[in-house]
């Protein structure tokens, strides 16, 4: 999906050289992981130890990891009070980027239980190993800890309102989620409306909350609200493209996962929803109750390329994300800042896992 000189072009960036995606992330991560782990020091040792494993920091024996996550959440963040801002209100946004961090957390540790996943970033997840009540615990304890992040900052109220909205949208979503694998009759605009809840309230909250940092004024914080959001709709959308037809040994999921269980994720219900002959089919095949085979999920995956549902969620992800720039250029962002946002929203699209 090549989108960077499109979104380079619509930013009108004045910017020479703009950084590259991974650039903007290993600048995120320097700053923001010392902050993070800071605050795991003042979880107790077993809480700790079981947030450090999900991090990626060690293994479950406490032995240090290689980590793999992207930290995109903070990257936005900080990228975000670097437009509103400049270069220095960036510092300024460390304990938003670290809260955002720790929401996003909480949430996978959750996600994982519910979905009954048993891998994340090509390593078994957190309840496999410690057990459910861990690691629904050490979730909780992450959604405190990022609360407390924002609650000594000098905009303590505006964005304790926003994250904590934020967390409210993505329950939302994620009981939607839920929902859906109970019904038949899912349509389009909740299944966008789920994405935007369960994806895009988070990375608005990420965004929104760098502005605030950066003391925008709440007409910018709102524009880089919505920026986030378009920009986590998009995300979802490719995440459920990657769910279908990621190669495992990039994603760390199994291959068809989404499809093995019947999820009905954007480009299954786009593909429901079309009412061809491949549709139809598809749904016979999603109305049984046990889990897909391995021809099974074959079959689903043709069928859900001929109803049409990968076609149009690439298509959705590409105009979600000239949305998010749409917002993006009525924020006013400065030039550093607005160049290492495009090149972000570009990595989202682009990703491969």
């Amino acid at each position: 999906m090549e989108t960077r000189a499109a979104t380079n072009v619509r930013l009108n960036s004045a910017a020479q050289t703009p950084r590259s995606a991974e650039a903007v992330l290993a600048e995120a991560h320097r700053i923001v992981q010392p902050a993070q782990r800071a605050a795991f020091e003042k979880l107790t040792a077993e809480i700790r130890h079981v947030a450090g494993y999900h991090a990626g920091w060690w293994d479950a024996q406490g032995r240090p990891a290689e980590e793999s996550g992207k930290a995109v959440r903070p990257a936005l963040a900080m990228a975000c009070a670097r437009a509103a801002g400049g270069d220095a209100a960036v510092e300024a946004a460390v304990p938003a980027a670290v809260a955002v961090e720790l929401v996003h957390d909480f949430s996978l540790l959750h996600d994982d239980v519910m979905d009954g996943d048993e891998l994340r970033r090509h390593r078994p997840t957190v309840w496999t190993v410690f057990g459910v009540g861990q690691a629904i615990l050490v979730g909780d304890v992450l959604l405190t800890a990022a609360v407390q992040q924002l609650s000594t900052q000098p905009t303590a109220g505006t964005a304790v309102r926003t994250l904590t909205a934020a967390v409210q949208d993505l329950c939302a979503g994620q009981w939607a989620d839920v929902a859906f694998e109970q019904r038949d009759d899912v349509d389009l605009a909740e299944c966008l409306a789920m994405a935007e809840g369960k994806t895009g309230a988070l990375l608005g909250a990420a965004c929104e909350l760098g502005a605030i940092s950066a003391g925008a004024g709440e007409q910018a914080e709102d524009r880089y609200r919505e920026f986030g959001r378009q920009l986590g709709v998009a995300f979802q959308l490719v995440d459920d493209l990657l769910g279908i037809w990621g190669d495992p040994a990039v994603t760390g999921k199994p291959a068809g996962s989404d499809l093995a269980s019947r999820k009905r994720s954007l480009p299954v219900v786009a593909a429901l929803r079309s009412g061809t002959k491949a549709s139809r089919r598809l749904g016979r095949l999603y109305r049984g109750s046990d889990e897909l085979d391995e021809m099974d999920v074959a079959q689903a995956t043709e069928l859900v390329e001929a109803a049409g549902g990968r076609n149009w969620a690439t298509t959705e992800a590409e105009r979600r994300l000239a949305a998010a720039m749409d917002a993006l250029h009525a924020a006013r962002p400065h030039t550093d800042g607005a160049a290492d946002l495009a090149v972000l929203a570009d990595l989202i699209l682009q990703r491969e896992h």
